[in-house]
């Protein structure tokens, strides 16, 4: 395991004890993945009516830069899955919109993490989703199992972002799609340049730049490429929603 996986593994384990104890993951020390812990970010890119009816916990390990369950436009029936799911949220609120036909999975490398997402589906009364542990460069799925993939602020932390791209589309069916929310740079940007914004585990230094982002995901096959940018992080990095389909 590479040096910078364990730091996000370590990150995250921090963030979900946290959130036990009752207060809001981005309240830990180093800082927000993604959010701005002033203003709650991760929390305020989800309206009230979407929060209403989840658990508290749910709410507040909510560490993204985007609320991509919206962003895949989901329909009642398919089968979903998030990749670096941390407490849920995200989980939850596809579970909703799929319905009980369809089923929504969540993947994460933090036995802490899966544990508070597990006692989030629990509490929530979630009977279409399951968590699985393991990594998104080694997704535990068959091919071709899942309708649409979904991931809130996680690739920038993958030291090994091509194997991410191939394995959301081996496990992706035909006609499948993507709805990420992640962190970008602006084209030009040299990767010194973006660690001098942040760190890696603060989800800065390993984004992809615009065209990277784009260039690596039509490499791995898929089609309709698009990305818009939402908002500034830090200068010339950005939240942005990713989409593309499978042929």
């Amino acid at each position: 395991m590479s040096e910078l996986r364990e730091r996000v593994r370590d990150r995250y384990a921090a963030a979900a004890r946290s959130v036990k104890d009752g207060m809001a993951a981005d309240d830990w020390s180093e800082g927000a993945c993604c959010c701005d812990p002033e203003d709650g970010l991760g929390v305020q890119l989800y309206d009230v009516t979407e929060r209403a009816g989840l658990p508290e916990e749910a709410v507040l390990a909510s560490l993204g830069c985007g609320n991509p369950a919206a962003v895949a436009e989901l329909r009642e029936g398919e089968a979903v899955l998030d990749l670096g799911s941390g407490g849920g949220i995200d989980v939850l609120l596809s579970a909703r919109r799929v319905g009980p036909t369809g089923r929504a999975y969540g993947l994460d490398m933090t036995e802490e993490m899966l544990q508070l997402a597990r006692e989030n589906a629990r509490a929530a009364g979630a009977t279409n989703v399951e968590f699985l542990k393991g990594y998104i460069e080694d997704v535990p799925l068959p091919d071709a199992s899942v309708d649409v993939i979904i991931s809130n602020c996680v690739i920038n932390l993958s030291t090994d972002k091509p194997a991410v791209f191939a394995e959301m589309s081996r496990v992706l069916r035909a006609g499948g799609r993507l709805g990420i929310s992640d962190v970008v740079a602006a084209d030009g940007l040299s990767p010194q340049e973006r660690a001098e914004r942040g760190s890696y585990v603060g989800c800065i230094a390993g984004a992809l730049s615009l065209s990277e982002y784009g260039d690596a995901l039509m490499r791995a096959g898929f089609t309709e490429v698009r990305i818009d940018l939402t908002h500034e992080l830090a200068d010339l990095m950005y939240g942005a929603i990713i989409r593309a389909h499978k042929p």
